[in-house]
C-alpha cells in the first residue's frame, strides 16, 4: 500500500507494529485513538526511531517527515514522507499533513533549526503541541524535553519565588542513573549521518543544512585538534594545579561552540572572538590587579579557529600580558572549586557553576539566570562582587528543572537511548505536562 501526496510518499513496514493509516473519503478514520505524533528532524542517531516504536506500541499514531538522506537512513523502513521542496513551501505542506492526518503533537530536536522554526511557530496557532528535545541542561546523564521551546524559549518561569514555592514540595533528584556513552559512538553516528548526505543532491536536492561548517572540514579539524590534545592535556593539568596551588584569584571564561543555537539565536554574540574581546576589555578595566582570567575551550570544539592567536592579540590590545591563561582541556570541577567567579554566555557549565556556589554572571539569559543564583548587575561590577549563589534556592530550582524538563538517558549509546525512551514518556504522553501541573 502506498500513500502519495505531491512529492511525498509513505512506505509500509512489513511487520505487525507499523501500518499506514486507513483513509476514508480523503480524511483519516482514526477510531478511538486520539493522539497523533508527527516526527520532524531528530538527532544523528537511532533515538527518534526507537521512540517512535515505543509510541506505536503504546497505542499512538506516528508519522514522520524526512528532510535529507541522513533522516532517511536513521528512520529505516518505517512509514515516512520525504519533503523535497524549498523551505518556503514547508508551512503549507505541514498544514496539509496536520489537517489530513489529525496531528495533535509534533516531536523535534532543536527548535531553532530553519526547518523547525515555521513548524513550531505555526503549530502553536492551531493548537498542536510541539515537544522539543535538546541536549540536557544537566549533563552527562540527562537530555532536555520541553513543550514549545527550549533555552531562551523555555516556558519555565523566570521568577525565583516561584521556584522556591513549587520546589519545596518536590523530591530531591540525584545525578541520574549513569550509563556508558563513549564519544566514539556519537562520532560514528554523526559520520554515518553525513556520509548518507552524499545522496542529498539526488534524493533531497533542495535541502540546505543548518550547520555553518561543511562536515568534511569539521572532521578534519577534529582529527587535528584531538591529535594535539595528546600533548596539551599534561600541560593543561599542570597549569590548573599551579593556579590552585598559588592561591591567586582567577576567573573562568568557558568558551562555547560558534555553531551552537545558544550563541547564534540566544545571545548578542555571533562568535567566541567577540565574547573574548568583550570580557577581556571589562577584565582589564575593572578586575583586581592580582587576578587572572582563565579561558577554556569547549571540549567539542573542532579547532577551526586559532583561539591562542586571538587571545595573544587581545592581551596586547588591553595590556593584559601575563594575566591570561588558555586551556584546551582540563577538569572543570577542579577549576570551579577554586575559581573566584565564572563568566558565561549561556553555557550549561553555568548550571554547574551555580550548583557549586561559585559566583556566576551570564552574558545572555539562560534559564538559571535568576536573582539569587547569578550576578544581576553589569559585567564591569562583577569582578568586585563576592556574593555566592543561594544554595537552597538552587536546590529547589534544580529539582524543579529536572521534574519538568529533564529525562535521564542519552541520544547515542544503546543504553542511553533505551533509558531516554523509557523515561521521556512521563513528559511526552500526558495531555498536561508536569510543568502545566505546577503552573
Amino acid at each position: 500500500m502506498r500513500l502519495t501526496v505531491g512529492q511525498v510518499s509513505g512506505r509500509c513496514h512489513r511487520g505487525n507494529r507499523w501500518k499506514l493509516p486507513q483513509l476514508a473519503g480523503g480524511a483519516g478514520d482514526w477510531g478511538s485513538l486520539k493522539r497523533s505524533f508527527l516526527f520532524l528532524q531528530g538527532v544523528c542517531s537511532p533515538f527518534f526511531a526507537s521512540l517512535a516504536d515505543r509510541l506505536v506500541a503504546d497505542g499512538y499514531r506516528v508519522f514522520k517527515i524526512n528532510f535529507n538522506a541522513g533522516d532517511l537512513l536513521y528512520w529505516g523502513a518505517r512509514p515516512a514522507w520525504n519533503y523535497r521542496d524549498d523551505l518556503s513551501g514547508l508551512r503549507d505542506f505541514l498544514d496539509e499533513k496536520w489537517r489530513r492526518h489529525g496531528i495533535t503533537d509534533q516531536i523535534l530536536f532543536g527548535d531553532r533549526r530553519p526547518i523547525h522554526r515555521p513548524a513550531v511557530e505555526h503549530a502553536s496557532t492551531v493548537g498542536i503541541r510541539s515537544h522539543v528535545f535538546e541536549e540536557g541542561y544537566l549533563r552527562p546523564h540527562w537530555v532536555t524535553l520541553e513543550r514549545e521551546g527550549v533555552n531562551g524559549h523555555s516556558l519555565l518561569p523566570r521568577d525565583p519565588d516561584w521556584f522556591r514555592r513549587v520546589g519545596e514540595h518536590l523530591p530531591d533528584y540525584g545525578n541520574g542513573e549513569p550509563f556508558a556513552s563513549p564519544f566514539r559512538i556519537r562520532a560514528a553516528h554523526d559520520v554515518a549521518y553525513h556520509v548518507a548526505g552524499i545522496a542529498n543532491p539526488i534524493l533531497f536536492n533542495r535541502y540546505r543544512t543548518h550547520a555553518p561548517v561543511n562536515a568534511a572540514v569539521e572532521y578534519a579539524g577534529y582529527i587535528r585538534r584531538f591529535t594535539m590534545l595528546r600533548w596539551r592535556k599534561p600541560q593543561d593539568a599542570a597549569l590548573i594545579n599551579a593556579l590552585i596551588e598559588r592561591r591567586s584569584p582567577f576567573y573562568l571564561l568557558p568558551l562555547q561552540l560558534n555553531s551552537d543555537a545558544q550563541i547564534r539565536d540566544h545571545s548578542r554574540f555571533d562568535h567566541m572572538n567577540g565574547v573574548m574581546e568583550f570580557v577581556m576589555a571589562s577584565f582589564a578595566r575593572h578586575a583586581p590587579v592580582a587576578a587572572r582570567l582563565v579561558i577554556k575551550n569547549h571540549p567539542l570544539d573542532a579547532g577551526l579557529d586559532d583561539y591562542r592567536r586571538v587571545i595573544t592579540g587581545l592581551e596586547k590590545k588591553f595590556a593584559l600580558s601575563g594575566r591570561i591563561d588558555y586551556l584546551e582541556s582540563g577538569d572543570l570541577e577542579k577549576l570551579l572549586s577554586s575559581a573566584r567567579g565564572v563568566v558565561t554566555i549561556n553555557s550549561t557549565l553555568g548550571f554547574l557553576s551555580v550548583g557549586t556556589r561559585c559566583p556566576t554572571v551570564t552574558l545572555s539569559d539562560p534559564i538559571y539566570n535568576l536573582p539569587g543564583l547569578t550576578f544581576q548587575g553589569p559585567l564591569d561590577d562583577f569582578w568586585q562582587d563576592t556574593g555566592k549563589p543561594d544554595a537552597e534556592l538552587f536546590r529547589r530550582f534544580r529539582n524543579t528543572v529536572i521534574h519538568t524538563t529533564q529525562v535521564n538517558g542519552g541520544f547515542y549509546s544503546q543504553a542511553g537511548i533505551r533509558m531516554a525512551v523509557n523515561n521521556c514518556r512521563r513528559l511526552l504522553e500526558p495531555e498536561r505536562s508536569p510543568l502545566d501541573e505546577l503552573l
